[in-house]
C-alpha cells in the first residue's frame, strides 16, 4: 500500500485512468467486432460500420490505447473484407 500522499494521488489517478480505457477499449472491441460481423453477412451497412471503427481504432491510437501498427493492421483487414 502507497505511503506517501503523492504515491497515494498517483494510486487514484491510475485507477481513474484505467476506468476510462476500460470502457474505451471495450467499444472498440464492439465497433470491430459488429463490422466484421456485417461484412461476412453482407450486410448493407457493412461499409458505415467498418468506418466506424476504423474512426475508434483512429481515436484509440490517439489516446494511446492500442499501437498505431495494430490499428492500421485491423483496418487493413476490415477494408480487404469489403
Amino acid at each position: 500500500m502507497a505511503n506517501s500522499p503523492q504515491a497515494i494521488k498517483r494510486v487514484r489517478q491510475i485507477d481513474a485512468r484505467r476506468d476510462r480505457q476500460r470502457g474505451q477499449e471495450t467499444a472498440v472491441r464492439t465497433a470491430v467486432k459488429k463490422a466484421k460481423l456485417a461484412v461476412a453477412e453482407g450486410s448493407e451497412n457493412a461499409e458505415e460500420l467498418v468506418k466506424n471503427a476504423a474512426r475508434l481504432l483512429d481515436k484509440a491510437v490517439s489516446k494511446d490505447l492500442i499501437h498505431k501498427n495494430k490499428a492500421a493492421r485491423m483496418k487493413s483487414r476490415l477494408q480487404s473484407n469489403l
